[in-house]
């Protein structure tokens, strides 16, 4: 079983920067995928980036090219995602989750962490 859990969410005003942590538990196969997704309130959750656990190759989604930046550290097995320059459309609860490299679907997922960005 692998458990992913955010944290580093909250408040910020706009211009600002966090980061984000996924930290997972149990076992880590450097085939695992990790994704970052977002759900704006009234807004579908979309997927923002991604990284196979030994950091090897990374996804952005084009929107958050510049700005966002997506990492791992394997010695803590965690998975980071720094946001700057924030914007107020940037809130969002904030969700990893993983899967099998060549899955289709992520079955693990996290509980979520909520980013407000204050204007």
């Amino acid at each position: 079983q692998w458990q992913l859990v955010e944290s580093g969410g909250g408040l910020v005003p706009a211009g600002g920067s966090l980061k984000l942590s996924c930290s997972a538990s149990g076992r880590t196969f450097s085939s695992y995928v990790v994704g970052w997704f977002r759900q704006a309130p009234g807004k579908e959750r979309e997927v923002v980036a991604a990284i196979t656990w030994s950091g090897g190759s990374t996804y952005s989604a084009d929107s958050m090219k510049g700005r966002f930046t997506i990492s791992s550290d394997n010695a803590k097995k965690t998975v980071y995602w720094e946001m700057n320059s924030l914007k107020p459309e940037d809130t969002a609860v904030y969700y990893c989750a993983g899967r099998l490299a060549g899955a289709r679907d992520y079955n693990y997922w996290g509980q979520g962490t909520q980013v407000t960005v204050s204007s």
